[in-house]
């Protein structure tokens, strides 16, 4: 099952509703898999900072004084805005690796969901209308984002094993299938020094496209190479810091629907997802063909 949301605009005026319609669609999915929820938001630049997002367990404990506990492990200046069990920490572009170190030696238990400009990522266990009150979803800005409420078949329910899921700046991926090779290819990429920290067949998907990435592919022929290299069935959908992918493998039994206007472009696993948008009614509406690498960006 899972469910899948996506939207990408073009209105600027529409800015300030992101988190409100990206909440809206999602929880119109909840029935397609109700155990844990997230979604990824591409907000305003850090103006020459860049942006962690971490989720900690005990979050009261964490986040009392991390701000000024990891300010002075890298030396520099360090903000840190709470939503929740999870905080977003800005500091300096060039300390993310140090501050990633940091991290792990001053709270080993705390998990990075996501590193970039712009890119901020929410995601917890529950039902995706509690995940979006939580962090008070609706009230955030942005040009584009996905969401996605997982019905778990490959791990266990548990905030970790939530997508959506972020292995490069700024770039992020939720998928509704199953990978049949990702075991292999997960050592594969590890080897390659590529960043992958859960068990879920998801973040290697992810984890793939950085790799093709990195070693010079961009976005829409890293999504091309996807449909030869990774075996099983997958939707996909693909945020980066200034666009919004998708792709569906060669079979595409998985459900999906688009809709464009000069607005915006959505993504829904079901129309249903997408029946409250501005003009929906005068959208174009299709159905992504299979094994068709779709693409925007601003």
């Amino acid at each position: 099952m899972c469910g899948i949301v996506g939207l990408f605009l073009k209105d600027k005026s529409l800015e300030p509703k992101l988190g409100q319609m990206l909440t809206e669609m999602l929880v119109t999915m909840t029935d397609r898999g109700p155990d844990s929820a997230g979604i990824a938001i591409y907000g305003s630049d850090a103006d020459g900072h860049s942006k962690l997002t971490i989720q900690s367990d005990n979050a009261d404990q964490d986040f009392a004084t991390l701000a000024q506990d990891l300010g002075a492990a890298i030396g520099t200046d360090v903000t840190l805005n709470r939503r929740d069990t999870h905080a977003v920490v800005e500091l300096a572009a060039d300390k993310v690796t140090a501050a990633r170190q940091a991290l792990r030696e001053l709270r080993s238990d705390l998990r990075i969901m996501s590193d970039g400009d712009v890119i901020e990522i929410y995601k917890e266990v529950g039902l995706p209308k509690d995940v979006a009150d939580r962090f008070d979803v609706t009230s955030m800005g942005g040009t584009h984002g996905i969401g996605h409420t997982r019905m778990a078949t490959e791990s266990a329910v548990t905030t970790e094993g939530a997508h959506p899921f972020s292995t490069a700046a700024d770039q992020c991926l939720v998928h509704n299938g199953s990978l049949s090779n990702h075991n292999s290819l997960r050592r594969k990429l590890k080897r390659e020094g590529v960043r992958i920290e859960s068990e879920n067949d998801t973040e290697v998907g992810a984890a793939y496209l950085t790799w093709k990435m990195q070693n010079g592919s961009s976005l829409g022929e890293a999504l091309e190479s996807s449909l030869k290299d990774l075996d099983g069935f997958f939707t996909f959908v693909v945020g980066t810091k200034d666009g919004f992918g998708v792709v569906r493998d060669p079979i595409a039994c998985k459900p999906a629907v688009m809709a464009e206007t000069d607005q915006y472009v959505a993504f829904g696993s079901e129309y249903r997802a997408l029946v409250n948008l501005p003009g929906i009614e005068d959208a174009k509406v299709w159905e992504p063909e299979p094994a068709t690498v779709y693409f925007w960006n601003h």
